[in-house]
């Protein structure tokens, strides 16, 4: 039988099934000791909860990463936030004991974020479940499922895999991990790349469907899993297994070459980060730039807006790390189905369309002008940072930016404080308006980036957090491909550079289609950079010129798909 999800993490894993089951956290036998004692207990649970976590935190950064620590720092922070424990000790003052009181506010929390439209969003929805359960199996006394000791040829089956069972877990023994909710971009698809361990979620009710010690065959790369197979079947997948290896060893060659077509022709590889700690994963990935700095995670989970100091702070170490490299970086995007609590956004009935991004950033002047500042000022560090606007629909958007940003240097050198007064301003192209009129932008700004996630959405009409409907997704339809080839040669003929940050810039069908059309950089996830620059390398510009013609030539986007296999 094979069951489908969602491949998060390549590779092919063979081996027994553990089903990780989460301990019973039923409280209905508890009893409220009175509001004293049970607010005692929650400061205590709460403390426990921040010392542990913590120290797991610490070990995560050793063992795994810095950015796969932050997922715990983060759950320090959202327990941390003083309205939801107010709202803990509301609970408690109504009679409720802290169990009760822990459940009925996470899950308020919880419900909240899941039903927000944006996968980063939503996983906010699952850390509150992880504080949850571990909050409840503190004030229960019960332990978590002790995963330090495994078999060798583990496959983890759980719920979701969480980063409090990542720290100790015996990783050199797990083979793979297989979970029953989360997406590519979700905390599970993040660790399980992180330790490099095939991955595929989503797979409904697995948990419950595989027996213990069953063997089974996980495919991360095709998102599928094989729970009844023959010896053939085996030997094949183990052939899979070991030239997958091959070819992920094989291209450490290209750590530390230029980025180059087969021709000699040199492009732009840099990375996508969220945080200033991910910078020197990205320049250590061989990253040869910060292609996209998503701001908006410096203004998550927290209960104010980061200063003008601690963005500096933030701008200037990915300056610092990338030593003169180009860093990009956007600011801030939030709005619509980005919501942070604190900067009091109204709810709206169509997120994607509604008041988000450069939008809401002019709207209040007061909060853009502090990021701007701090931008100015971490320019001045190593004159290597671009500012980016998202989102932006229309040339007056880009001047009034603009206003605002030479305003705030006519600010910076009153107060006798350096800044980079030459700094590259450029924009997102996200939407159909912005390539219909990319020649029309091309005048006002410096560079132009292409976000094909949104590109696509928009394009296609397409919400792609709705089911019914995400199959009309699709980077390859010729509506999206036009706009794509469009939008650099109008950054071509006004002589502006031109990159792509969305995920098209990774997938390696699209390559050839990218080098005919003249795109100068390509910024990708940091696990993604080799793999690019190998394939970048392997194409000579007549070749991709043919496929390019023949690619376009196409009416579907299903045989633009075949056609590019081929």
């Amino acid at each position: 039988m094979t069951l489908q999800g969602i491949g998060a993490s390549d590779g092919i894993g063979l081996g027994k099934v553990l089903p990780v089951r989460p301990a019973s956290l039923d409280y209905s036998a508890v009893v409220s000791g009175g509001p004293e004692t049970e607010r005692s207990r929650l400061t205590a649970a709460i403390q426990r909860f921040t010392e542990t976590t913590t120290a797991m935190a610490e070990s995560l950064r050793a063992d795994v990463g810095e950015k796969e620590s932050e997922i715990l720092t983060g759950q320090v922070v959202m327990l941390s936030d003083p309205f939801m424990q107010s709202q803990m000790t509301d609970c408690i003052d109504g009679g409720q004991c802290a169990e009760a009181a822990v459940d009925q506010v996470c899950s308020s929390f919880m419900a909240m974020f899941a039903g927000v439209d944006d996968e980063m969003m939503r996983q906010r929805a699952t850390d509150i479940g992880d504080i949850r359960s571990r909050m409840l199996s503190i004030l229960l006394g019960r332990e978590a499922t002790d995963l330090s000791r495994l078999p060798e040829n583990t496959v983890l089956v759980v719920h979701d895999l969480t980063p409090s069972m990542t720290v100790g877990m015996d990783r050199q023994h797990v083979a793979a991990i297989v979970t029953e909710v989360g997406g590519r971009t979700s905390h599970s698809a993040i660790l399980a790349r992180a330790m490099e361990v095939p991955a595929v979620l989503s797979v409904a009710n697995v948990v419950d469907t595989l027996a213990e010690g069953q063997d089974i065959i996980v495919d991360g790369t095709a998102g599928v899993v094989l729970t009844e197979f023959d010896e053939t079947t085996r030997q094949q997948y183990e052939a899979k297994r070991a030239e997958y290896l091959h070819q992920r060893e094989l291209l450490n060659v290209y750590r530390d070459r230029p980025t180059v077509d087969a021709d000699g022709n040199h492009y732009g590889l840099y990375a996508n980060i969220g945080s200033a700690a991910e910078a020197q994963a990205a320049a250590d990935a061989g990253a040869e730039g910060i292609g996209l700095f998503r701001t908006e995670f410096l203004f998550m989970d927290r209960t104010a807006a980061p200063t003008e100091e601690e963005q500096y702070e933030a701008y200037a170490a990915v300056a610092k790390t990338m030593a003169g490299k180009e860093v990009i970086i956007r600011t801030l995007d939030v709005g619509g189905d980005k919501a942070v609590d604190y900067l009091e956004m109204e709810p709206e009935e169509n997120p994607f369309l509604g008041h988000r991004a450069i939008r809401y950033c002019l709207d209040r002047a007061d909060l853009f002008r502090v990021q701007l500042r701090a931008l100015l000022r971490a320019g001045a560090v190593g004159k290597n940072i671009k500012i980016m606007l998202p989102l932006v629909t229309s040339v007056e958007e880009i001047r009034k930016a603009k206003a605002l940003l030479e305003e705030c240097k006519t600010e910076l050198q009153a107060e006798g404080k350096a800044f980079d007064a030459e700094i590259s301003v450029g924009i997102m192209i996200e939407t159909p308006a912005a390539a219909w009129i990319a020649d029309l932008l091309a005048l006002e700004c410096d560079f132009f980036s292409i976000g094909t996630n949104d590109l696509t959405q928009y394009t296609m009409a397409v919400d792609r957090g709705n089911a019914k409907v995400a199959g009309l997704y699709d980077t390859l339809h010729p509506a999206v491909l036009r706009s794509i080839r469009s939008v650099i040669a109008a950054a071509k003929a006004a002589k502006i550079p031109v990159g792509m940050c969305g995920e098209a810039a990774a997938d390696p069908r699209l390559t050839p289609l990218l080098l005919t059309w003249g795109l100068d950089e390509f910024s990708v996830s940091a696990s993604s950079v080799l793999a690019t620059r190998a394939q970048i390398h392997r194409w000579h510009r007549n070749d991709a010129e043919i496929v390019t013609e023949h690619a376009m030539d196409c009416a579907t986007a299903a045989a633009v798909a075949e056609r590019l296999s081929q």
